[in-house]
């Protein structure tokens, strides 16, 4: 069978463009990867789509989520392929739960990202300026831009879905914190990240893919080292 390597996926209102710069760095490190253009029409089809992307990579894998996609990679992540998830700034969900409901009977804080939506029909899209301060607010200005101008609406329907299966329960899991987050509250993600294997946390705010490529890229390609 081939080396390990990494499937990668994003979150709401992003695409696989998002990760170009991880995939660069695994690159640099000698680790194959994909990553998964999610449809963004509900949890089900995100979950169908990075099964079908694991299928196709078709050798052991770590599973990255980003955000909204650790709740495609809790329950995808019971394929047979992955060896391990990894959930960045991402909700690591239990049963029953979904991104608009984790953990309620816990009194956490929230952010202004439900401010920041822009609901239209079916669709929700996210106010370009605000988006801009939450999403990328450590980020380097033009790349701030031009991630934010490549946005796209997603469907209401991703914000109530619960996992089918919950993949960490069976699979090793790390998670890491990103401590100056604006969008996923940093007191959230730390009590899902009691729920995981390992942890780290960075001092960083939603989109380390962007701020610190090298570094997301160096957790994964550790975790698939271990796993070897």
């Amino acid at each position: 069978m081939s080396a390990p390597g990494a499937v990668l996926v994003h979150g709401l209102w992003h695409g696989a463009w998002c990760w170009d710069d991880v995939r660069a760095a695994l690159a640099a490190r000698g680790v194959d990867s994909v990553a998964v253009e999610l449809p963004l029409t509900d949890l089900a089809d995100d979950v169908r789509v990075t099964r079908d992307a694991l299928d196709a990579f078709g050798r052991p894998a770590v599973l990255v989520g980003h955000s909204y996609g650790g709740a495609v990679i809790t329950a995808a992540g019971a394929h047979p392929l992955v060896r391990e998830l990894v959930y960045l700034a991402a909700f690591q969900l239990d049963d029953g739960e979904s991104v608009s409901r984790t953990l309620p009977d816990r009194a956490l804080p929230d952010t202004r990202l439900p401010e920041a939506m822009r609901v239209s029909g079916g669709e929700v899209a996210l106010d370009p300026s605000l988006g801009l301060e939450l999403l990328y607010g450590d980020t380097e200005p033009s790349i701030a831009a031009a991630c934010v101008a490549r946005l796209r609406p997603v469907g209401r329907a991703v914000f109530r879905g619960i996992p089918e299966s919950i993949a960490w329960r069976s699979v090793p899991s790390t998670y890491a914190v990103c401590a100056d987050d604006r969008a996923v509250h940093p007191e959230l993600q730390r009590a899902m990240a009691s729920r995981a294997t390992r942890t780290v946390e960075w001092p960083c705010g939603h989109s380390p893919a962007a701020t610190r490529p090298d570094d997301v890229a160096a957790l994964i390609a550790g975790r698939i080292a271990a796993d070897g």
